[in-house]
């Protein structure tokens, strides 16, 4: 449950970002998944018991959306009405756009949203960033108002700190903090969690495997696979080209073999082990790379289990 909001997800969250772009990012609009591969992806994860897929406004321009709504007109309404949609708002749909949090541009992109989704309501609504220019209180006055409207179900941030969340807590009632957050990325472990686990609000992170690191697919003192994210978009990770994380991630396919499991199905199963995460944001790029994902529902990591892998990466 996304902490009181009525909303229910699944344990394992289908990441929609690579659908017709890469993200966010205006310069791979039109790249990523095609709309018959995000088809195969969403059918994939649907027949695994996979039912909230996570996408954004401004996931390849739009193209992500549209995607998602194109699957779900091949749906009959049994299927639609167990879909649990989330989507986010705050990026420009195109160079030059605009973006941000005002009231007026999250009223208009929620509609666009909607139409490219075709549906009539979101369950969660989410600030895909923090806007410096836009009085947090007049943005989740107009995420109250479509609450009331019935066109959203909960809201909440993405990419947040602990001050958002302190501010977000005296002018709203957010349901979800949708940060990144792995083995290899744990700023969230100081302030964030805990403050999300002592006010009720559901923690869903994203980039679970750190962009492929914690798959073992980059090698020390190897070139990075063709089309990776290394190659793609490297800027957020070149940081673990350090030989520490390759020690550790080694560390981590020794544990995984131990248990007959790989390194991504164990790093999934640490976050889902975590007492404070409500669930997992995951994005393969094809149906077989749910696999990691579906083995961590089944690997149950005790407490201590949990800790002692946290420490391979301290």
């Amino acid at each position: 449950m996304l902490g009181p909001s009525g909303v229910e997800v699944s344990r394992v969250i289908l990441g929609c970002g690579n659908f017709g772009g890469i993200g966010s990012a205006p310069a791979f609009f039109g790249a990523g998944e095609t709309e018959a591969e995000a088809h195969a992806l969403l059918d994939a994860a649907w027949e695994a018991g996979i039912t909230t897929y996570d996408t954004a406004d401004a996931y390849g321009g739009g193209r992500s959306e549209s995607y998602i709504g194109s699957w779900l007109q091949t749906k009959g309404p049994e299927v639609r009405e167990r879909i649990v949609l989330t989507t986010k708002t705050f990026n420009p749909m195109a160079d030059g756009a605009d973006q941000g949090l005002s009231p007026a541009r999250v009223r208009r992109q929620l509609e666009s949203s909607l139409q490219r989704l075709g549906v009539e309501a979101v369950d969660l609504y989410l600030a895909h960033a923090m806007d410096s220019k836009t009085p947090l209180a007049e943005t989740f006055g107009a995420f109250a108002e479509l609450l009331d409207a019935g066109k959203i179900r909960a809201y909440g941030g993405s990419n947040v700190d602990a001050d958002w969340i302190r501010e977000a807590l005296r002018c709203g009632a957010p349901a979800c903090v949708q940060n990144s957050f792995s083995l290899l990325d744990r700023g969230d472990e100081q302030e964030v969690l805990p403050l999300c686990a002592s006010e009720g609000i559901a923690y869903v992170p994203f980039g679970p495997l750190a962009g492929g690191w914690l798959t073992g697919k980059y090698r020390r003192g190897e070139e990075p696979p063709a089309g990776s994210r290394m190659t793609l978009r490297p800027e957020p990770y070149r940081h673990l080209d350090d030989g520490r994380v390759y020690d550790a991630i080694e560390a981590l396919e020794d544990r995984a073999r131990e248990r007959g499991t790989d390194a991504a199905a164990l790093a999934i199963g640490w976050l889902l082990s975590h007492p404070h995460v409500t669930a997992v944001v995951t994005g393969p790029r094809r149906p077989e790379q749910l696999r990691p994902a579906l083995q961590a529902l089944e690997l149950d990591l005790s407490p201590p289990e949990h800790e002692q892998l946290a420490g391979v990466f301290a």
